[in-house]
């Protein structure tokens, strides 16, 4: 009996730490979603919600964050050597900037949700992309344009802020290809999936 309230403390803090690390292979959206069950059972109801396809939910997280639930941005420093603030608050899963996520926790009536969380930062790409789709007509499968949107605004999206960007439509292609390639694997395992072949505690 004395033995019982450490292991099931140890128990708790596995669990957690499984369930925030991120996957092994993030290039492989059906080793993702073996490894972590609870993952595609959040963006299959976004797509189900939203409508927007889990291959491009994948790759915007994933350039996004990497999957690290707690993903911020580098630090500026002063003269080069002493650490001083965040380039942007930017947070969480889906980087996303402190006034956004208010403006989509008060869009929502989400207001309890929390960038670090899986669920909540998969159901933000599906309500941002289908403002994206709304306001300037990109398609929810158009992964390309649909990140320049996220990345920039839609009010920089409408200014064509990108094009100034080299990089940054380099990174947008980037997306595009990791989206396609998320898409085939998925072909392979989405059935297994939906039948719940792959569960694991995770």
């Amino acid at each position: 009996m004395t033995y019982q309230k450490p292991i099931l403390l140890l128990s708790f803090i596995l669990l957690a730490s499984c369930s925030t690390t991120p996957p092994r292979n993030i290039t492989n959206s059906c080793d993702i979603f073996q490894e972590k069950s609870g993952w595609y059972k959040a963006m299959k109801r976004v797509q189900k919600r939203y409508g927007t396809p889990i291959h491009v939910q994948l790759a915007i997280m994933r350039q996004e964050s990497s999957f690290k639930h707690n993903a911020r941005t580098e630090r500026t420093h002063i003269l080069w050597v002493i650490p001083w603030g965040r380039k942007s608050t930017a947070y969480g899963y889906a980087q996303v900037k402190d006034g956004t996520w208010d403006w989509y926790k008060q869009k929502t009536g989400n207001r309890g949700a929390d960038r670090d969380d899986f669920n909540d930062a998969a159901d933000f790409i599906g309500w941002y992309t289908t403002v994206s789709q709304k306001t300037l007509g990109i398609s929810k499968w158009d992964a390309e344009n649909q990140y320049l949107a996220y990345h920039e605004g839609h009010g920089g999206f409408k200014r064509k802020t990108y094009r100034k960007k080299a990089w940054l439509m380099k990174v947008a292609k980037k997306v595009k290809r990791n989206s396609l390639q998320y898409a085939a694997q998925l072909k392979k395992c989405e059935n297994d999936l939906d039948r719940g072949f792959w569960l694991w505690p995770f």
